[in-house]
Protein backbone atom coordinates (compact mmCIF):
# COMPACT_ATOMS: atom_id res chain seq x y z
CA UNK A 1 0.00 0.00 0.00
CA UNK A 2 1.37 3.41 -1.02
CA UNK A 3 2.16 5.39 2.17
CA UNK A 4 2.02 8.68 0.24
CA UNK A 5 -1.59 7.86 -0.63
CA UNK A 6 -2.29 7.11 3.04
CA UNK A 7 -0.74 10.43 4.06
CA UNK A 8 -2.91 12.19 1.49
CA UNK A 9 -5.98 10.40 2.84
CA UNK A 10 -5.15 11.49 6.41
CA UNK A 11 -4.77 15.13 5.40
CA UNK A 12 -8.02 15.17 3.43
CA UNK A 13 -9.72 13.73 6.52
CA UNK A 14 -8.15 16.39 8.76
CA UNK A 15 -8.78 19.38 6.51
CA UNK A 16 -12.05 18.10 5.02
CA UNK A 17 -11.01 19.56 1.70
CA UNK A 18 -9.21 18.32 -1.43
CA UNK A 19 -8.09 21.81 -2.41
CA UNK A 20 -6.62 22.61 1.03
CA UNK A 21 -4.86 19.25 1.06
CA UNK A 22 -3.34 20.05 -2.34
CA UNK A 23 -1.96 23.30 -0.93
CA UNK A 24 -0.70 21.55 2.20
CA UNK A 25 1.11 18.86 0.20
CA UNK A 26 2.33 21.21 -2.55
CA UNK A 27 0.38 19.27 -5.15
CA UNK A 28 -2.67 19.76 -7.37
CA UNK A 29 -6.27 19.00 -6.57
CA UNK A 30 -6.36 16.55 -9.48
CA UNK A 31 -3.38 14.65 -8.07
CA UNK A 32 -4.99 14.50 -4.62
CA UNK A 33 -8.25 13.20 -6.09
CA UNK A 34 -6.31 10.61 -8.11
CA UNK A 35 -4.50 9.32 -5.00
CA UNK A 36 -7.76 8.99 -3.07
CA UNK A 37 -9.45 7.23 -6.01
CA UNK A 38 -6.52 4.79 -6.26
CA UNK A 39 -6.70 4.10 -2.53
CA UNK A 40 -10.45 3.53 -2.71
CA UNK A 41 -9.97 1.12 -5.64
CA UNK A 42 -7.28 -0.79 -3.76
CA UNK A 43 -9.39 -1.11 -0.62
CA UNK A 44 -12.67 -1.63 -2.45
CA UNK A 45 -14.26 1.01 -0.24
CA UNK A 46 -15.66 4.48 -0.54
CA UNK A 47 -13.68 6.64 1.90
CA UNK A 48 -15.30 10.05 1.52
CA UNK A 49 -18.70 11.58 0.92
CA UNK A 50 -18.58 14.69 -1.25
CA UNK A 51 -21.55 17.06 -1.17
CA UNK A 52 -22.37 20.77 -1.08
CA UNK A 53 -21.14 21.01 2.51
CA UNK A 54 -17.68 19.70 1.66
CA UNK A 55 -15.91 16.40 2.31
CA UNK A 56 -16.61 13.99 5.14
CA UNK A 57 -15.52 10.45 6.01
CA UNK A 58 -17.79 7.48 5.43
CA UNK A 59 -18.11 4.94 8.29
CA UNK A 60 -15.57 2.80 6.46
CA UNK A 61 -13.33 5.84 6.05
CA UNK A 62 -13.35 6.39 9.81
CA UNK A 63 -12.05 2.86 10.36
CA UNK A 64 -9.36 3.28 7.70
CA UNK A 65 -8.26 6.61 9.25
CA UNK A 66 -7.30 4.93 12.52
CA UNK A 67 -5.17 2.31 10.74
CA UNK A 68 -3.68 4.87 8.34
CA UNK A 69 -2.46 7.04 11.24
CA UNK A 70 -0.96 3.98 12.93
CA UNK A 71 0.90 3.01 9.74
CA UNK A 72 2.26 6.54 9.28
CA UNK A 73 3.36 6.55 12.92
CA UNK A 74 5.26 3.29 12.36
CA UNK A 75 6.93 4.84 9.30
CA UNK A 76 7.91 7.92 11.30
CA UNK A 77 9.26 5.82 14.18
CA UNK A 78 11.28 3.67 11.78
CA UNK A 79 12.89 6.69 10.15
CA UNK A 80 13.66 8.18 13.55
CA UNK A 81 15.27 4.96 14.81
CA UNK A 82 17.49 4.74 11.73
CA UNK A 83 18.68 8.32 11.94
CA UNK A 84 18.16 9.93 15.31
CA UNK A 85 21.29 12.09 14.99
CA UNK A 86 19.87 14.45 12.38
CA UNK A 87 18.36 17.69 13.70
CA UNK A 88 14.62 18.15 13.52
CA UNK A 89 13.67 19.77 10.22
CA UNK A 90 10.54 21.09 8.58
CA UNK A 91 8.37 24.18 8.33
CA UNK A 92 6.21 25.40 11.21
CA UNK A 93 3.60 28.08 10.51
CA UNK A 94 2.69 30.00 13.65
CA UNK A 95 -0.15 32.51 13.89
CA UNK A 96 -0.13 35.13 16.64
CA UNK A 97 -2.32 37.99 17.73
CA UNK A 98 -0.70 41.39 18.23
CA UNK A 99 -0.66 41.20 22.03
CA UNK A 100 1.52 38.08 21.94
CA UNK A 101 3.95 39.77 19.53
CA UNK A 102 4.47 42.62 21.98
CA UNK A 103 4.95 40.41 25.05
CA UNK A 104 6.34 36.85 24.99
CA UNK A 105 6.79 35.97 21.30
CA UNK A 106 10.49 36.94 21.29
CA UNK A 107 11.50 34.60 24.15
CA UNK A 108 9.47 31.83 22.53
CA UNK A 109 11.23 32.33 19.18
CA UNK A 110 14.62 32.45 20.88
CA UNK A 111 13.97 29.16 22.68
CA UNK A 112 12.52 27.57 19.54
CA UNK A 113 15.51 28.50 17.37
CA UNK A 114 17.98 27.24 19.96
CA UNK A 115 16.14 23.93 20.33
CA UNK A 116 15.30 23.38 16.64
CA UNK A 117 17.93 25.32 14.65
CA UNK A 118 17.11 23.51 11.38
CA UNK A 119 13.36 24.18 11.53
CA UNK A 120 11.99 26.93 9.29
CA UNK A 121 9.57 29.23 11.10
CA UNK A 122 6.88 31.29 9.40
CA UNK A 123 5.02 33.88 11.51
CA UNK A 124 1.60 35.30 10.62
CA UNK A 125 0.18 38.19 12.63
CA UNK A 126 -3.57 38.68 12.47
CA UNK A 127 -6.75 39.10 14.48
CA UNK A 128 -7.87 36.09 16.53
CA UNK A 129 -10.89 35.36 14.33
CA UNK A 130 -8.76 35.19 11.19
CA UNK A 131 -6.13 33.04 12.89
CA UNK A 132 -8.76 30.50 13.95
CA UNK A 133 -10.06 30.30 10.40
CA UNK A 134 -6.59 29.83 8.94
CA UNK A 135 -5.79 27.04 11.39
CA UNK A 136 -8.98 25.16 10.53
CA UNK A 137 -8.23 25.51 6.82
CA UNK A 138 -4.72 24.14 7.30
CA UNK A 139 -2.84 27.36 6.48
CA UNK A 140 -1.34 27.51 10.00
CA UNK A 141 -0.02 24.81 12.35
CA UNK A 142 -0.31 26.61 15.71
CA UNK A 143 -2.15 29.78 16.67
CA UNK A 144 -1.94 31.88 19.81
CA UNK A 145 -5.18 33.83 20.18
CA UNK A 146 -8.15 34.41 22.49
CA UNK A 147 -10.70 31.63 21.95
CA UNK A 148 -11.06 27.87 22.21
CA UNK A 149 -11.57 26.34 18.77
CA UNK A 150 -14.30 23.71 18.79
CA UNK A 151 -13.18 21.37 16.03
CA UNK A 152 -12.68 17.62 16.16
CA UNK A 153 -9.06 17.69 15.00
CA UNK A 154 -7.96 20.80 16.93
CA UNK A 155 -6.61 20.79 20.47
CA UNK A 156 -6.53 23.80 22.79
CA UNK A 157 -4.44 24.82 25.78
CA UNK A 158 -5.27 27.83 27.92
CA UNK A 159 -1.97 29.62 28.47
CA UNK A 160 -2.49 32.89 30.32
CA UNK A 161 -4.67 35.87 31.16
CA UNK A 162 -3.79 39.52 30.67
CA UNK A 163 -5.45 41.91 33.15
CA UNK A 164 -7.10 44.70 31.15
CA UNK A 165 -7.06 48.31 32.34
CA UNK A 166 -8.30 51.76 31.46
CA UNK A 167 -5.18 53.69 30.38
CA UNK A 168 -4.67 57.39 29.65
CA UNK A 169 -1.79 59.79 29.01
CA UNK A 170 -0.82 61.52 32.25
CA UNK A 171 -0.66 64.94 30.53
CA UNK A 172 -4.01 64.58 28.74
CA UNK A 173 -7.49 65.85 29.58
CA UNK A 174 -8.43 62.27 30.49
CA UNK A 175 -6.02 62.12 33.44
CA UNK A 176 -8.60 62.94 36.09
CA UNK A 177 -10.80 61.09 38.59
CA UNK A 178 -14.01 59.58 37.21
CA UNK A 179 -16.98 59.08 39.49
CA UNK A 180 -18.17 56.03 37.57
CA UNK A 181 -17.92 54.09 34.34
CA UNK A 182 -20.86 56.12 33.03
CA UNK A 183 -18.92 59.30 33.71
CA UNK A 184 -15.84 57.99 31.92
CA UNK A 185 -17.82 56.58 28.97
CA UNK A 186 -18.53 60.10 27.75
CA UNK A 187 -14.91 60.16 26.59
CA UNK A 188 -13.49 58.46 23.52
CA UNK A 189 -12.34 54.89 24.19
CA UNK A 190 -9.60 53.25 22.13
CA UNK A 191 -9.31 49.47 21.94
CA UNK A 192 -8.55 46.50 19.70
CA UNK A 193 -9.82 45.71 16.23
CA UNK A 194 -13.57 45.52 15.65
CA UNK A 195 -15.27 42.22 16.60
CA UNK A 196 -12.22 41.07 18.57
CA UNK A 197 -12.76 39.61 22.04
CA UNK A 198 -11.55 42.79 23.84
CA UNK A 199 -13.71 44.99 21.62
CA UNK A 200 -16.78 42.86 22.33
CA UNK A 201 -16.00 42.81 26.07
CA UNK A 202 -15.77 46.61 26.15
CA UNK A 203 -19.08 47.01 24.33
CA UNK A 204 -20.81 44.43 26.53
CA UNK A 205 -19.53 46.11 29.69
CA UNK A 206 -20.68 49.55 28.56
CA UNK A 207 -24.09 48.29 27.44
CA UNK A 208 -24.54 46.45 30.75
CA UNK A 209 -24.23 49.84 32.45
CA UNK A 210 -26.80 51.41 30.19
CA UNK A 211 -24.35 53.13 27.86
CA UNK A 212 -25.94 52.47 24.48
CA UNK A 213 -23.93 54.69 22.13
CA UNK A 214 -20.31 54.86 23.33
CA UNK A 215 -17.54 56.43 21.27
CA UNK A 216 -15.26 53.47 20.71
CA UNK A 217 -12.39 53.64 18.24
CA UNK A 218 -11.06 50.25 17.04
CA UNK A 219 -7.42 49.99 16.00
CA UNK A 220 -5.91 46.91 14.36
CA UNK A 221 -2.35 47.60 15.51
CA UNK A 222 -1.06 47.60 19.09
CA UNK A 223 1.65 50.08 18.14
CA UNK A 224 -0.87 52.49 16.62
CA UNK A 225 -3.28 52.06 19.52
CA UNK A 226 -0.66 52.79 22.18
CA UNK A 227 0.65 55.77 20.20
CA UNK A 228 -2.85 57.28 20.02
CA UNK A 229 -3.31 56.82 23.76
CA UNK A 230 0.10 58.34 24.55
CA UNK A 231 -0.71 61.31 22.30
CA UNK A 232 -3.93 61.95 24.22
CA UNK A 233 -6.55 60.96 21.64
CA UNK A 234 -8.59 58.89 24.10
CA UNK A 235 -8.72 56.39 26.95
CA UNK A 236 -7.30 52.99 26.16
CA UNK A 237 -8.87 49.66 27.08
CA UNK A 238 -5.95 47.27 26.84
CA UNK A 239 -3.59 45.03 28.86
CA UNK A 240 -1.15 46.94 31.03
CA UNK A 241 1.53 44.54 29.78
CA UNK A 242 1.51 46.35 26.44
CA UNK A 243 2.39 49.70 28.00
CA UNK A 244 4.50 48.61 30.98
CA UNK A 245 7.37 51.05 30.32
CA UNK A 246 5.29 54.23 29.85
CA UNK A 247 3.27 53.25 32.93
CA UNK A 248 6.45 52.82 34.95
CA UNK A 249 7.82 56.16 33.75
CA UNK A 250 4.57 57.97 34.55
CA UNK A 251 3.88 58.88 30.92
CA UNK A 252 0.70 56.81 31.15
CA UNK A 253 -1.57 56.16 34.13
CA UNK A 254 -4.28 53.66 35.00
CA UNK A 255 -7.75 55.08 35.56
CA UNK A 256 -10.11 53.69 38.20
CA UNK A 257 -13.76 54.43 37.32
CA UNK A 258 -14.94 51.77 39.77
CA UNK A 259 -15.63 49.14 37.08
CA UNK A 260 -12.88 46.90 35.77
CA UNK A 261 -12.54 45.22 32.39
CA UNK A 262 -12.70 41.47 31.74
CA UNK A 263 -9.30 39.83 31.35
CA UNK A 264 -7.85 38.99 27.94
CA UNK A 265 -7.23 35.25 27.54
CA UNK A 266 -4.51 33.62 25.48
CA UNK A 267 -5.07 30.13 24.09
CA UNK A 268 -2.77 27.89 22.08
CA UNK A 269 -4.64 25.94 19.40
CA UNK A 270 -3.09 23.36 17.11
CA UNK A 271 -3.73 20.27 15.04
CA UNK A 272 -2.74 17.03 16.74
CA UNK A 273 -2.05 13.72 15.07
CA UNK A 274 0.52 11.50 13.46
CA UNK A 275 3.47 13.39 12.00
CA UNK A 276 2.76 16.50 14.07
CA UNK A 277 5.05 15.74 17.00
CA UNK A 278 7.12 18.87 16.32
CA UNK A 279 3.97 20.96 16.76
CA UNK A 280 3.31 19.28 20.13
CA UNK A 281 6.89 20.06 21.20
CA UNK A 282 6.47 23.73 20.34
CA UNK A 283 3.19 23.92 22.24
CA UNK A 284 4.95 22.46 25.28
CA UNK A 285 7.73 24.99 24.78
CA UNK A 286 5.21 27.85 24.72
CA UNK A 287 3.78 26.57 28.01
CA UNK A 288 7.18 26.89 29.66
CA UNK A 289 7.97 30.28 28.12
CA UNK A 290 4.61 31.77 29.16
CA UNK A 291 4.99 30.40 32.69
CA UNK A 292 8.38 32.05 33.07
CA UNK A 293 7.25 35.30 31.43
CA UNK A 294 4.32 35.54 33.86
CA UNK A 295 6.73 35.16 36.78
CA UNK A 296 9.05 37.81 35.36
CA UNK A 297 6.42 40.51 34.73
CA UNK A 298 4.18 39.80 37.73
CA UNK A 299 0.40 39.32 38.12
CA UNK A 300 -0.41 42.95 37.30
CA UNK A 301 0.83 42.29 33.77
CA UNK A 302 0.07 38.61 33.08
CA UNK A 303 -1.13 35.56 34.98
CA UNK A 304 -0.32 32.03 33.84
CA UNK A 305 -3.42 29.86 33.46
CA UNK A 306 -4.18 27.55 36.41
CA UNK A 307 -2.59 24.15 35.91
CA UNK A 308 -0.27 25.47 33.19
CA UNK A 309 2.34 22.93 34.28
CA UNK A 310 -0.18 20.17 33.65
CA UNK A 311 0.23 18.50 30.28
CA UNK A 312 -3.52 18.07 29.72
CA UNK A 313 -4.89 20.24 26.89
CA UNK A 314 -8.50 21.31 26.57
CA UNK A 315 -10.33 19.42 23.85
Amino acid sequence: MNLKFLETFVWVARLQSFSLTAEKMFSTQAAISSRIAALEDELGLRLFVRDSRGVSLTPEGLKVLDYAEQMLEVQRALKHSLDNTSPQQGLVRIGVMDTVIHTWLSPLMSTLMQTFPAVEIEITADAARNLCEQLQKGYLDIVFQTDLIRHESVRNLELAHYPMHWIAASNSIYARPYASLIDMASERIITFVKHSRPHQDVLNLLHAHGISAPRVSCVNSVSAMTRLIRDGFGIGALPAALVAKPLASGELIQLEPGTGLPQLDVVASWRAGVGLELIESIVDMSRQVVGQYAIDVGPQRMVAAPGLNSRQPLE
